[in-house]
């Protein structure tokens, strides 16, 4: 008998992951290292096309992953114990949201594909698409706000 054996992340709570599986998570888009502004009438977190100093926009990495939360203290940083919380704030493609809320990974996610790239070469990340904070005035952050950030197909 042949018995196909489920992948973790359907099987495992959030909580359950070990790190690695934890890690493997995330998909490299990227999106998370936007910066995110509320829209006044709305209350709505909304995208813009500005992200962290600290970005790789080519692979989508951060370049200080181990140190991001104390050099950049409003990285959003993740963990098993506030992502019920946090993933609010993370984009609605985002792995850690989709199963938090019940949903299955996207089928261009690279645990998915195998392919570490597939979330770039999907068109599902930001690369080579942002600008950077240390590039654009803090007082024209409005003027960057984007969609694309949303879409999860």
């Amino acid at each position: 008998m042949n018995e196909e054996k489920s992948p973790f992340w359907e099987t495992k709570s959030l909580q359950e992951m070990s790190h690695d599986e934890w890690e493997s998570l995330c998909d490299g888009c990227a999106k998370c290292c936007l910066v995110q502004l509320e829209d006044e009438d709305t209350q709505q977190l909304v995208f813009t096309d500005v992200a962290c100093d600290l970005l790789d926009s080519g692979t989508c990495r951060c370049t200080d992953y181990s140190n991001r939360s104390i050099r950049v203290p409003e990285c959003m940083t993740l963990t098993p114990e506030n992502v019920n919380e946090a993933a609010e704030f993370a984009p609605s493609s985002c792995a850690y949201r989709l199963l938090a809320i019940g949903e299955p990974l996207p089928e261009w996610h690279p645990l998915k594909t195998g392919d570490p790239k597939s979330t770039i070469s999907s068109g599902n990340s930001v690369a080579m698409r942002v600008k950077f904070l240390r590039d654009v005035n803090s007082d024209d952050l409005e003027a960057h706000v984007v969609d694309w950030p949303l879409s999860n197909s």
